[in-house]
């Protein structure tokens, strides 16, 4: 899929990434490029960049990412474990996040998202997602 394409398709209904303001911002065959602003939405209570904000945009690109390795009329990837490190606090800017492809099987993905300071470069979080690949209910007779 394209930019574009994956834009619409994400964008097709309200989600957390909308909540949290992740946008797209890169698609390649090895790896898939998202940012997310650091503010009001993202903030724990002392300001800083939650952690937690940072695990959805990790989580976000990491799904996407092993989604479009998969035939989506047959198969889904879903989340199996997610763990992340939380290297350096951020308070202000926008954070970017590169998920690239650690593992594709045939029913497991592991994906690594290193999450950097847009500005600085400086690494905020370093997280790894185990994805399953799961069939559709009634996908063994579709056709592509």
């Amino acid at each position: 899929m394209t930019l574009e394409e994956v834009k619409q398709w994400t964008d097709s209904r309200p989600n957390l990434a909308h909540a949290l303001g992740i946008e797209i911002t890169a698609v390649a065959d090895d790896h898939l490029e998202g940012r997310m602003p650091v503010d009001g939405r993202t903030h724990q209570p002392m300001g800083l960049l939650h952690g937690g904000a940072s695990v959805a945009l990790a989580e976000t690109l990491g799904s996407i990412a092993a989604t479009l390795r998969v035939d989506r009329t047959k198969q889904a990837c879903v989340g199996l474990e997610i763990n992340a490190n939380h290297i350096k606090g951020v308070r202000d800017g926008w954070v970017r996040g590169r998920a690239t492809a650690v593992h594709i099987g045939r029913s497991t993905q592991v994906w690594e998202i290193r999450i950097t300071h847009e500005e600085t470069g400086a690494l905020v979080c370093l997280s790894r997602i185990t994805m399953a690949v799961i069939d559709l209910p009634g996908a063994a007779g579709k056709t592509a």
